[in-house]
């Protein structure tokens, strides 16, 4: 660093106001970690709370002045350690960042400061009867952080991910500029996409100081399908039959039958699937559909019905009211459940749907050969695989977790579908990419980026980031 630390923080005092800093001791755990699983909590030796777009640029200045690596963090509701900070760096909050800017009816769009909540977005937008359709599982996780990580969840078969749902950025970048990028417009042919390029970038090209976002209209009638199969191989062959009938459903998970079981007891939800059922099923394929019309929505439930007892099912339950959201909330906090059962990492890989029980056949013979478990659930629409991996040896965890992400690149995949890389699993990334990409993506990094200062570690990682 250029000048001592009481000199940076009183450069960053200056642009936040004493109050709005924090150093040391004084800023609580929380800034120390995000959700991931592994590795230890790390306090930053600043934490500043801008309260302006300006602000944040600023910030950004003093730090590649200074040579502060600078970390952004929305919620901290991630999973992959993008949010953990450096232990000589600089956090950047969100928090008290957390404006709906507008709700534009007429152009059907969210303007938004990337403090803001899914849950805070969604019942706004409700009252005009829409919805931003991006719910990654969590709903106190921030849009900056969505924005961080393209997140996804269970309605991108329908929706989208993040990047099909954000139509413009307001970013600061390191240099100190504020830049606009896109805006209220669905269509653009001019010059390079950065927006896209900005999205799942893992603030390590800039930070977003103000997100659009796409709404869609809420739809009146939905239903839930809960159809047991006898393996997973009859669900992941069920999806392109579902798909092909035109019903556009907005879910289509699977879940295996050990993870149904856990949810279904830590819920107290009783689904009306019979014992023998039970015992039969090895997986289930959850169908959410949606429709103007209690008619359209009826007819579809028919068809599918028909459908699934054609592809082998074992049977199909229409879930509606406190049943059906019980359990899509359920299936939403997966990843709680895997925590307190005391899983050693949760993994969010992604392949062709086609090649989904392949790649879970796969993992699952690493995972025995290695004295390890694997569990999940996952979306079948999309090929997105969520692993609970229980393997409490970090060395062997660490050669599992390589030998399934191998697997699924070299089945056309990719490691991470939705949480990102982040400094957990950069690593993997590196060994596994083709290295003229990597170089590519370093030289747009360096473009952004001319001082290195944010996130330095993740996404990219470096030789000592695991």
């Amino acid at each position: 660093m250029s000048q001592g630390a009481d000199g940076i923080a009183e450069s960053f005092a200056a642009v936040v106001g004493a109050g709005n800093l924090l150093t040391g001791t004084d800023a609580g755990p929380d800034y120390s970690h995000d959700e991931a699983l592994v590795g230890d909590p790390v306090v930053p030796r600043f934490v500043a709370r801008p309260e302006t777009a300006e602000q944040v640029a600023a910030l950004l200045a003093v730090a590649s002045s200074a040579g502060v690596p600078v970390t952004a963090r929305g919620s901290g509701t991630g999973l992959s350690g993008a949010a953990r900070p450096l232990p000589d760096g600089l956090v950047v909050s969100f928090e008290k960042m957390d404006s709906i800017v507008e709700i534009d009816v007429a152009n059907q769009v969210a303007v938004v400061q990337p403090g803001v909540t899914l849950a805070r977005l969604d019942a706004a937008t409700a009252e005009h009867g829409l919805a931003y359709q991006v719910f990654p599982g969590e709903q106190s996780a921030s849009l900056g952080g969505n924005v961080g990580t393209n997140a996804g969840g269970m309605r991108a078969v329908k929706y989208g991910v993040t990047r099909h749902n954000v139509l413009g950025l307001q970013a600061a970048l390191p240099t100190g500029r504020l830049i606009r990028l896109g805006g209220k417009i669905t269509k653009l042919s001019s010059g390079y996409d950065l927006t896209q390029l900005i999205i799942g970038s893992e603030g390590t090209l800039a930070l977003a100081t103000e997100v659009t976002v796409r709404l869609y209209p809420r739809l009146a009638h939905a239903a839930t399908l809960l159809v047991p199969f006898p393996d997973l191989r009859a669900v992941t062959d069920a999806v392109p039959a579902v798909l092909r009938t035109g019903v556009d459903p907005d879910l289509l998970e699977y879940i295996d039958a050990f993870t149904l079981a856990a949810i279904s007891a830590a819920q107290n939800l009783d689904l009306g699937v019979p014992e023998d059922v039970r015992q039969a099923a090895q997986a289930y394929l959850v169908v959410g559909l949606e429709s103007r019309e209690r008619d359209r929505l009826d007819a579809d439930v028919q068809l599918l019905g028909e459908l699934a007892e054609s592809l082998g099912a074992l049977d199909l339950y229409v879930l509606e009211g406190p049943s059906a959201r019980t359990l899509i909330e359920a299936r939403e906090k997966a990843f709680w459940m895997g925590k307190a059962a005391g899983a050693d990492d949760v993994i969010d890989t992604v392949v062709p749907r086609a090649q989904m029980s392949g790649f879970l056949d796969r993992a699952r013979e690493l995972a025995g050969r290695a004295g390890a478990g694997v569990v999940g659930c996952g979306h079948a629409g999309d090929g997105n695989v969520h692993l609970a991996v229980f393997c409490p040896d970090e060395a062997v965890r660490h050669q599992l977790l390589h030998e399934i992400f191998s697997a699924a690149v070299e089945l056309g995949g990719a490691i991470a579908g939705e949480h990102g890389l982040g400094r957990i699993k950069a690593g993997h990334y590196r060994d596994l990419e083709d290295p003229a990409v990597l170089e590519l993506m370093s030289a747009v990094k360096r473009a952004f980026d001319p001082a290195g200062i944010l996130n330095p570690g993740a996404l990219l990682s470096l030789p000592d980031h695991h």
